[in-house]
């Protein structure tokens, strides 16, 4: 199946979530459609093994810290249900470098804003900071031609090896910061869980 329509099946699949109240500042969770697009493209591995590059992960993505993962020991094997609290806690200082890194003048929705923590949680803080995407976005270009032009190029792994999975998911991304929503998320939280 081509990138494109895996893509748009997979956010056809995703379920939305329940509005919270408005919050002064920029959202550390995202929307179920994001979680369900972000566990989908990392996958679920119960006990630490090395993913695509060779880092050890275990859950839907978390990087492990010491060796075993020692830091979630008490938790292993994970199952479905603690990797998803995993992944909870362990998107909190992705979002919160967005959105420092992105301008209060960028007004995204919950999808939007979605899908960039699912891309800065792949890529890294680092990464998404230094990429010409975050550039642009502060600049004021439009966010939709931003993310056509730019995401796409965040499908290669070490030495510019193009993986289809990463092709696959940032294709996802593309489409969900597509998808209209009035929940606004940055600058100010009103995304919904």
């Amino acid at each position: 199946m081509r990138a494109p329509l895996l893509a748009a099946a997979l956010l056809h699949a995703c379920s939305a979530g329940t509005p919270t109240s408005t919050r002064p500042s920029s959202c550390t969770f995202i929307n179920s459609r994001a979680l369900d697009l972000l566990k989908f493209s990392e996958g679920f591995v119960p006990l630490p093994a090395p993913d695509q590059v060779g880092a050890p992960t275990a859950g839907y993505g978390h990087q492990c810290r010491s060796p075993g993962c020692g830091e979630i020991a008490a938790w292993l094997p994970l199952t479905r249900q603690s990797a998803h609290q995993l992944l909870l806690r362990d998107i909190v200082p992705f979002a919160r470098a967005l959105a420092a890194d992105i301008s209060a003048d960028v007004l995204l929705n919950d999808n939007q804003w979605g899908a960039l923590v699912s891309w800065a949680y792949n890529v890294g803080s680092t990464g998404a900071r230094e990429s010409a995407l975050v550039h642009r976005l502060n600049r004021g270009e439009d966010p939709q031609a931003v993310i056509a032009a730019e995401l796409p190029a965040w499908d290669h792994v070490g030495q510019g090896q193009r993986l289809l999975g990463l092709t696959v998911r940032r294709a996802a991304e593309a489409t969900l910061f597509n998808r209209p929503s009035a929940l606004i998320a940055h600058p100010y939280c009103q995304a919904a869980r």
